[in-house]
């Protein structure tokens, strides 16, 4: 039966749990926000006053709203003043000690039929429950950051939590304009258990030198559109809160992928903490300063100017697929001549036909105008014969991922491609090392991962092998730039940038699922309105394919022998059964996962 709840208290009042005081005084809760003295009362007052003079600044509130906001917070120092809360709201840092000593002691102050929740975003719900004696009454109410602003609101119950208590703190936060979804005691919930598992290993990334921290960061915004890139996210964290969540969540689950990657503590304990200390991955201007500043970790950018640069204005596309015939249009527009080849004069007519209704949507949208349309259509030529790209400069390979059929076209081009002409390979989850060995100049191949429809994405991921020639990175990473692109270089590994970031958290969510730990529409709600991404993990699994997934995730477990990185059962099962996604008209979202 539902209760109602009209005061509430908050303990702790830094950035979050100011925020948290806000939310509630916004919908109309009598507020008591209490923390360990003054000036941290005075703090937390200020990020109050701070984040609603901003709304006012933006139109989202008027003076009086603020007023009446404001005025619904009492700051206080003294636990008594909790006494007749209806729910208290704990928001200190991630300790289980302290956060275990304020259940005692809010346990001896507040009326015994009051809720209390903690708003741990990793720790034991059930541990800190068990500090009271009246742990069915104690659930977790994970907000996220901004809580003003964040939709997402994790409710967490354990096993002897009340179910009129876990629906009591559910309608708190439906009125407080909230998503909430209810999750068991598992370390990280939902969101962070998904979320940190990906942070860490981009970190891990990081340490070994596989990328720079700019490139991990601009592959994962541009490459899956992500609000941040994962290095910067963890400086927004703060690298000393990430690396307490990764330990807590390490030491519960025992989950290698959670095992803290070194560089983090050796940050911390150097004093880098992330945009609170004024330095983390980025250095920034000041303290709590987004803004960033050039610095020692910065790498000279890639842009050819110690390397000679080979000459690149004739191009070749070996292809006729949807990727193929993107990039033909992309280094047409660009102003290369553009010469591609299909396996036969149907597949030449077919890209030309796919060509001509793209750059017609273009100019008809207003990107492209008709005098542009028509010059890069007459940069174009169609062949069926292989033997055509034997004047090109640099040739694009862009046909099925199959190690054995490229083998064999890159065998061929090795034949007919002219002394210093560049090979490149899409290939986006192949080694690219093995079609290079495939030639005899080893040196002039490379990897150019365009990402689908690469008419419209940015990113291209620049692979280099062992053997590949520092001019012919050089030269990959102008022409990527010529086209308008962002190129970001990496080695030659399985999944390179992107693919090994993402698969093993879409292949972690799927792991949840069969756990039936949460639905698939409650891991897509979190992800999406908790982390902001444009589309949570079964969406995005049944866009790409779960085919496609498993091929992937096999192949990154294959590289790395990582066990966490073994593909789920379930979606292997599904692949079999041919629940392959959108393409086929069920996935994830067609039958009853």
């Amino acid at each position: 039966m539902s209760r109602e709840i009209t005061r509430v208290g908050i303990v702790g009042l830094g950035t979050m749990g100011a925020g948290i005081a806000e939310v509630f005084a916004r919908s109309g809760y009598d507020v008591v926000g209490l923390d360990a003295n003054e000036a941290a009362l005075d703090r937390g007052r200020g990020h109050v006053e701070g984040s609603t003079g901003r709304a006012v600044t933006r139109g989202k509130l008027t003076e009086d709203e603020r007023a009446e906001i404001m005025g619904r917070i009492r700051f206080t120092t003294d636990y008594a003043d909790l006494a007749d809360r209806d729910l208290v709201v704990e928001a200190v840092p991630e300790s289980l000690e302290l956060k275990r000593e304020i259940f005692e002691q809010l346990d001896k102050v507040v009326r015994p039929d009051a809720i209390l929740a903690s708003n741990t975003s990793s720790l034991s719900v059930t541990e800190i429950a068990v500090a009271t004696a009246r742990p069915a009454q104690v659930v977790g109410m994970h907000f996220f950051n901004p809580a003003p602003v964040l939709k997402f609101v994790e409710i967490v119950r354990t096993v002897v939590s009340s179910p009129e208590v876990v629906e009591n703190v559910q309608a708190v936060a439906e009125r407080l304009g909230k998503m909430p979804v209810v999750v068991g005691d598992k370390a990280g919930f939902i969101a962070n258990a998904l979320l940190f598992g990906y942070l860490n290993h981009a970190a891990s990334m990081f340490e070994t030198k596989y990328a720079t921290r700019e490139d991990i960061d601009a592959a994962m915004k541009l490459g899956c559109g992500l609000p941040m890139g994962p290095l910067a996210l963890l400086d927004l964290i703060g690298l000393d809160t990430a690396y307490e969540i990764l330990d807590t969540m390490y030491k519960q689950g025992r989950d290698r992928l959670h095992a803290p990657a070194p560089v983090l503590k050796q940050m911390v304990t150097a004093g880098m903490r992330g945009r609170k200390s004024g330095r983390g991955f980025y250095t920034y201007e000041a303290p709590n300063s987004p803004v960033v500043v050039d610095d020692a970790l910065t790498p000279p950018p890639v842009d050819g100017a110690d390397v000679h640069l080979r000459p690149v204005s004739l191009v070749g596309v070996v292809g006729s697929g949807t990727m193929a015939t993107g990039i033909v249009e992309v280094f047409a527009k660009a102003g290369f001549d553009v010469r591609y080849v299909a396996r036969s004069e149907d597949k030449v007519t077919r890209v030309r036909n796919a060509l001509e209704r793209s750059l017609d949507k273009a100019v008809a949208r207003g990107k492209l105008d008709a005098a542009d349309r028509d010059a890069a259509l007459a940069r174009v030529s169609g062949t069926t014969h292989l033997d055509d790209m034997a004047d090109r400069d640099l040739v694009v390979e862009a046909v099925v991922e199959d190690l054995a059929v490229k083998t064999v076209l890159f065998e061929a081009l090795d034949e007919i491609c002219k002394t210093g002409a560049i090979i490149a390979t899409t290939t986006s989850s192949l080694a690219v090392v093995d079609l290079a060995a495939a030639t005899k100049y080893p040196a002039d191949v490379v990897g150019l991962h365009f990402f689908n429809p690469a008419p419209v994405m940015r990113l291209v991921e620049v692979v280099s092998t062992v053997a590949t020639a520092d001019d012919v990175i050089a030269t990959a990473v102008d022409v990527c730039r010529r086209l308008g692109k962002h190129p970001v270089t990496c080695s030659d590994r399985a999944g390179f940038i992107v693919n090994a970031l993402l698969f093993p958290y879409l292949n972690d969510a799927v792991k949840m699922l069969e756990a039936n730990y949460a639905s698939a529409d409650d891991i897509d709600t979190a992800m999406k309105t908790g982390c902001g991404y444009p589309m949570g993990p079964f969406e995005l699994l049944d866009v790409v394919g779960l085919d496609v997934s498993l091929a992937i995730q096999r192949t990154l477990y294959l590289e790395f022998r990582e066990p966490g990185f073994a593909p789920a059962p379930r979606l292997e099962h599904l692949v079999t059964a041919g629940y392959v996604g959108r393409k086929a008209g069920r996935g994830f979202r067609g039958h009853d996962s």
